[in-house]
């Protein structure tokens, strides 16, 4: 049986099928990630062809971050308050796309940071919203978010390994050659995804965001993941140049991330056996167990091929992690804040622990190796462990006595 989401506009009955929403959620998730793809794997690569030093390149890599901080709390307000996510998103592919037209070509280092800002701070929300809205959409329409999200994953992998054998050829200073038509094709698939479904009657205000930011139990749940996020943040902007550092080029950096996520992919393609089996809590907790034995792993390696296989765990490391956070996130929070409790998530994943990661993740390359960078990972990735138990003892376990939260 084929279901219709039905809307009834003036004497207009539009019939769209759920096959139909799911496909174009689908090719947004693929499309923006692909794109993302090849800045984040080959910009710290394109920063040292731009003869920066490691912690100067770690220096603009945190201005992502930072810039993320505003913008993710700006963007998940505005589209909660005007109810719109699809608008959103198209404002920040347009912003996306001027603003790496200016970035790949500016040489200046001051120049570089300050459009880095402007650059991120467009960039990055596409992802958390695209993901809010996939999640909103999974909930109605019944469907595993992860079936959608696990597209976002292909693309990743398949721009990953194909970037990288063209950039190997054609040079890294051709990233933009790359980037730019995968944009432009964003701009056209959004034209067509479903918007987010809003309660017309509880709009978001201010001070239903500051209700939110003083929200105990969200506050806190933010806290304790952080300790996990840091290390995989540290990880996305390192790897390329632990792989280099390793003896690896441009082709085996878009390898590793390729095996990264297929993992990924794998482990969102099959949510739908293992998700709800446990509370989403203890789900993060036996991720941030695979982080331990990822890290560490990660600093006894000694050639790029080992870290190619140990990649793979990428899946039930961050996959997990992300898609059960998001759906925690969903469940203690309130329809019309919840997109911007998804990219307050964000904030603190993408923004936060990547200006910590990636600003002493740089100084410890410059001073260390990657390898000591990487067991530092893995000592916190115990530390995000050991909070996670605590903050589910205290919300979970305890609360479960006089009342029943069930498998959220």
């Amino acid at each position: 049986m084929i279901r219709f989401s039905i809307k009834l506009t003036g004497v207009c009955l539009t019939l769209k099928p759920v096959r139909y929403q799911l496909t174009q959620l689908k090719m947004l998730s693929f499309g923006f990630y692909a794109t993302n793809a090849i800045i984040v794997s080959f910009l710290p690569i394109y920063l040292q062809y731009m003869d920066l030093s490691k912690s100067r390149i770690g220096i603009v890599l945190a201005v992502g971050p930072f810039a993320t901080i505003f913008a993710q709390s700006f963007w998940g307000y505005m589209s909660d308050k005007y109810q719109t996510v699809k608008r959103m998103i198209q404002i920040c592919l347009l912003g996306f796309m001027i603003f790496s037209i200016i970035f790949f070509n500016m040489e200046s280092y001051h120049y570089i940071i300050i459009f880095a800002f402007f650059l991120f701070f467009f960039a990055v929300p596409i992802g958390a919203l695209t993901d809010s809205l996939s999640q909103r959409m999974s909930m109605k329409l019944d469907v595993s978010f992860g079936s959608i999200r696990m597209w976002g994953s292909i693309g990743f992998a398949i721009a990953s390994l194909t970037s990288g054998f063209i950039l190997h050829q054609m040079g890294i200073d051709m990233i933009l050659v790359l980037v730019l038509p995968l944009i432009i094709s964003l701009l056209i698939v959004v034209l067509f995804i479903p918007e987010a479904d809003y309660d017309e009657n509880t709009k978001m205000d201010l001070s239903d965001l500051k209700q939110l930011l003083t929200n105990k139990r969200f506050i806190l749940f933010l806290i304790c993941t952080m300790f996990l996020s840091i290390t995989q943040r540290g990880n996305d902007s390192f790897i390329g140049l632990y792989v280099t550092e390793l003896g690896g080029f441009e082709s085996q950096v878009g390898a590793a991330w390729s095996m990264a996520l297929l993992g990924e992919a794998i482990a969102f393609f099959l949510s739908y056996l293992w998700f709800r089996k446990l509370h989403t809590i203890q789900f993060i907790m036996i991720a941030g167990i695979f982080y331990t034995i990822r890290w560490f792993s990660y600093s006894m390696v000694n050639e790029p091929n080992l870290l190619f296989a140990l990649q793979l765990l990428n899946g039930p490391s961050f996959a997990v992690y992300y898609m059960s956070s998001f759906a925690y996130v969903s469940s203690i929070l309130p329809k019309h804040v919840q997109s911007t409790g998804h990219l307050l998530f964000v904030t603190t994943f993408f923004g936060i622990s990547g200006v910590i990661s990636a600003t002493a993740g740089g100084i410890i390359l410059d001073y260390t190796s990657g390898s000591f960078m990487y067991m530092l990972f893995s000592i916190s990735s115990v530390i995000g462990i050991i909070l996670l138990l605590v903050y589910y003892v205290i919300f979970i376990k305890r609360k479960r006595s006089t009342k029943n939260y069930g498998n959220i």
